[in-house]
């Protein structure tokens, strides 16, 4: 197992459909990984000086992400890494803490 710093460009058009997937507690019942990737997803923090979001996943997969990606996040993301495996629960969140939230963009964007 390993517990990523996960870095990718949202496509900001459908973070709203993302957002109603995670609400409707579609991601978390996916098996074998869907309440990690709720988890990152829903608490996801967004870099504005270069447009990515942050957020931490645990993960079996090699390569890294790899059914992650496939159900969900590639229809949502783009340019996505793993920065590094941080190797316990809660280290990439305090590296990342001070960023805000993805979904405060998505609120001010669906006001305008």
């Amino acid at each position: 197992m390993a517990i990523w710093l996960v870095k990718a460009k949202p496509k900001y058009e459908k973070l709203q459909e993302l957002r109603a997937r995670i609400n409707s507690g579609e991601l978390s019942a996916m098996r074998p990984f869907g309440t990690s990737l709720d988890d990152g997803l829903r608490n996801a923090k967004l870099k504005r000086e270069d447009g990515y979001a942050y957020w931490e996943e645990e993960d079996y997969c090699r390569p890294p992400l790899a059914q992650e990606r496939k159900a969900v996040l590639d229809d949502y993301f783009y340019d996505l890494s793993v920065v590094e495996d941080v190797r316990e629960n809660g280290k990439a969140w305090l590296r990342i803490d001070g960023l805000p939230s993805i979904w405060n963009y998505v609120k001010q964007t669906k006001k305008n």
